[in-house]
């Protein structure tokens, strides 16, 4: 789902030309994506996903590649003001999904970099339908992972636990049928 932005009408004086100009209200919509990201790592050529902070240049092309609005003037986007920019990160971290996951059971921790080339590459082993590199990012990634729990093979119980298990199974028998062995 998209976010628009809206920017008000705002008057500020030019230091250039020496005079005051009025910028009239704009909309425009955005999109974050996988297919934003991937905008963004071929102009960049580093990871937006990584635990690099952005510099405002990079966050603010980001905000470009993102916009799915056509023929947005470049000078729109200097007049961003701190609550859209607020409204903006709060969209990219929202999860855009019910779904959660309990991570305190059997998560192993991936080192891998991920780029979009790397999303790409799960979505097609997942055989994910190529329309979903327009869905919110963060809704994309979890319908990946859910895949990946969803394809991944049982676990085999320990001897241990499956000793356990079967004399529980053999208990409740015992109780059901009234029986004592």
């Amino acid at each position: 789902m998209p976010l628009l932005i809206d920017l008000p009408e705002r008057e500020w004086y030019d230091e250039i030309k020496e005079e005051f100009v009025t910028t009239k209200k704009e909309s425009f919509q955005i999109e974050h994506s996988l297919v934003s990201l991937s905008k963004w790592e071929s102009k960049w050529c580093t990871p937006f996903l990584g635990k690099e902070q952005k510099t405002d240049e990079e966050i603010l092309d980001y905000i470009k590649c993102m916009t799915i609005t056509q023929n947005v003037s470049s000078s729109v986007y200097e007049h961003l003001t701190s609550e859209n920019f607020s409204q903006i990160e709060t969209y990219i971290n929202a999860p855009m999904t019910a779904t959660w996951f309990n991570d305190n059971y059997n998560t192993k921790v991936n080192r891998e970099i991920v780029t979009a080339e790397v999303i790409y590459y799960w979505m097609i082993a997942q055989t994910i339908p190529m329309e979903c590199q327009k869905w919110h990012l963060n809704r994309l990634l979890t319908l990946i992972r859910v895949c990946n729990i969803k394809n991944a093979p049982k676990e085999k119980q320990n001897r241990k636990g499956s000793l356990s298990s079967r004399a529980a199974l053999n208990r409740a028998r015992r109780e059901q049928f009234n029986t004592k062995g």
